[in-house]
């Protein structure tokens, strides 16, 4: 019988280099390396035939018929494996769909006493009442495969603002345009507080880092009291103005505000972002603000905290407080500056004493202001964060090598699965 004629195989585009980097990758699969290699030796100018390069490449003229015929047919995404049926499932959509919704509800809803399901409670509340029975590798797998995780369990806080995405959106305008306003003589600044900073000084010394172990810290510990720090971040220029001190009511809050102004240049206009402890909309602050702004100070107008955060709010002031919505301190820029200060120096402190404490607190502030002070990078601009691929699939694909989240991806997943955009901008 005559061996039909190889069809010519043509590179197009960057295939050609695409081939190549996959079959130099050391992380790539031998069967897939072996299909590229296939297929570059077919694109060959001389255009062997199947037994040709099934002779030099030691494989059978069938196979190299096979993956010609479906990189013509399908590019690149034609030398990856097929889906295989498998068996076929054992227990009805219905079924399946009996467990993931048992899974979703409490157990209590099931005459279960624990708290939570594990599979050998999900074995047994299936028995009840029910002809069928499921092991507890079937129900693992239905819930892997549904991404379900009853064993976990994570904190949410709900902001219940009914204005939420309006202060947002005024102080993420705040942050996006904080350059400009400084230019034009109008200074953001975020303050907030720190505290309960304990100072502990380790009973046994530290014993440093050696190869192949992590540095070693005792846990016990002498307690040298607690301090409070006051923050504000001038958010154009990134530098951070801060009091120490064993307390923080609010003549602190108070005395802070004085010392930032007193720092600062004079401008005429000072937009504050403040949380919403009470300590920041106190009859002190009210006091200092209408020292600030030559406005009549009538302490039997601001007797409740309503009045006191309109007035603090009044446009027609210099000074204008923009408190964050409820449950949404994280809007203020501070808090990054302070995640910086716990993790570099908070988190690993071994101080002698209260004194020493402070010196080197200090230290590290002047440190910072003179050579790491920078304004932060805002990218959240109040609108909602649409996620363009469901987690649960972006988790199955990781798993089976088809998602691309490390910062570099391997060679063949990045040719064959481009990545995709998890993040889009909402309608």
């Amino acid at each position: 019988m005559p061996v039909p004629i190889a069809p010519q195989v043509t590179l197009a585009g960057d295939d050609q280099s695409r081939l190549e980097s996959i079959v130099r990758a050391h992380s790539t699969p031998q069967a897939l390396a072996f299909r590229c290699q296939v297929i570059l030796r077919a694109a060959s100018p001389d255009h062997p035939s199947h037994l040709q390069v099934a002779t030099e490449l030691h494989c059978d003229r069938h196979t190299v018929g096979r993956w010609r015929s479906r990189y013509l047919q399908d590019g690149l995404r034609g030398l990856q494996d097929a889906p295989r049926p498998g068996r076929p499932r054992r227990f009805s959509p219905s079924e399946r769909l009996e467990v993931m919704a048992m899974a979703t509800r409490k157990p209590a809803t099931y005459h279960c006493a624990a708290t939570r399901w594990s599979l050998d409670d999900l074995v047994a509340a299936l028995v009840q009442g029910r002809t069928w029975t499921m092991s507890r590798a079937s129900i693992w797998r239905i819930l892997d495969e549904a991404d379900l995780q009853p064993h976990r369990s994570v904190y949410w806080l709900n902001s219940h603002d009914p204005d939420f995405e309006a202060k947002a959106h005024d102080l993420c305008s705040f942050y996006l345009n904080a350059h400009r306003f400084f230019e034009q003589g109008r200074v953001v600044i975020c303050t907030d507080e720190k505290t309960g900073r304990q100072m502990l000084q380790r009973t046994y010394p530290t014993q440093p880092m050696a190869p192949g172990k992590p540095e070693k810290r005792e846990h016990e510990y002498i307690r040298h009291g607690v301090r409070a720090l006051i923050a504000s971040l001038v958010v154009p220029t990134g530098h951070v103005v801060w009091h120490l001190g064993q307390t923080r009511t609010s003549r602190d809050f108070a005395a802070h505000l004085a010392n930032v102004v007193h720092q600062l240049p004079n401008m005429p206009r000072y937009d504050w972002v403040v949380d919403n402890l009470n300590t920041h909309w106190s009859l002190d602050v009210c006091c200092l603000v209408a020292q600030w702004c030559n406005v009549p100070f009538v302490a039997k107008d601001l007797s409740r905290g309503v009045q006191r955060r309109a007035f603090l709010r009044d446009p027609a002031h210099q000074h204008v407080f923009h408190f964050t919505p409820k449950h949404g301190s994280w809007l203020n820029q501070v808090e990054l500056w302070l995640s910086v200060l716990a993790r570099r120096f908070l988190k690993r402190g071994d101080d002698d004493a209260a004194h020493d404490f402070e010196i080197r607190l200090s230290d590290y502030l002047e440190v910072y202001n003179t050579h790491h002070a920078h304004p932060y990078r805002w990218t959240y601009t109040g609108q909602p964060l649409v996620r363009a691929t469901p987690f649960s699939q972006t988790r199955r694909q990781q798993r089976h090598g088809r998602a691309c989240f490390s910062s570099r991806p391997k060679r063949f997943e990045r040719a064959l699965y481009p990545p995709r955009p998890y993040k889009r901008s909402a309608a």
